[in-house]
């Protein structure tokens, strides 16, 4: 299932300058999700991170693997974003950052469904760059009320 941006608005309530996925390319519900991001110069954190040597932050990586683990939950329990409830990163374990990523590069998501219980769902997630392994973690996140 292809996923493009107009359909990724459906299940993020993230926008500018914060959606972190342009594309799901596929998907099997309740077991995984592949997609991607594609780091171009013009993004703003790059005027700060770091100006005369622009890499992505670590935490925008982690941050775009959890958009993924998001949209896959959504889809996997039919549901939507709405105005009572969202899902939260709520932990992030085994996180390793194994290269630093630049303008140019494109960032494939790999995520996986570990488990599912009471609203609460564990991923193993992978950040590959031209095939090689670039990040990782295992990731939680969970439906709660938005107050």
């Amino acid at each position: 299932m292809i996923m493009r941006i107009e359909d990724i608005f459906q299940y993020l309530p993230h926008r500018y300058p914060f959606l972190l996925i342009d594309r799901v390319t596929e998907m099997k519900e309740m077991e995984y999700l592949k997609g991607y991001k594609n780091i171009t110069f013009n993004e703003p954190q790059f005027t700060g991170h770091f100006p005369d040597h622009p890499i992505m932050p670590g935490v925008m990586i982690i941050e775009a693997m959890a958009q993924a683990t998001g949209i896959l939950a959504f889809k996997s329990s039919a549901s939507k974003p709405n105005e009572n409830s969202i899902y939260y990163l709520v932990g992030v374990d085994n996180c390793r950052f194994r290269q630093p990523t630049v303008p140019g590069d494109r960032l494939d998501f790999h995520v996986q469904v570990v488990s599912t219980k009471r609203g609460v769902w564990k991923f193993n997630a992978e950040t590959h760059v031209d095939g090689k392994l670039i990040a990782s973690a295992d990731l939680m996140c969970a439906e709660r009320e938005v107050v």
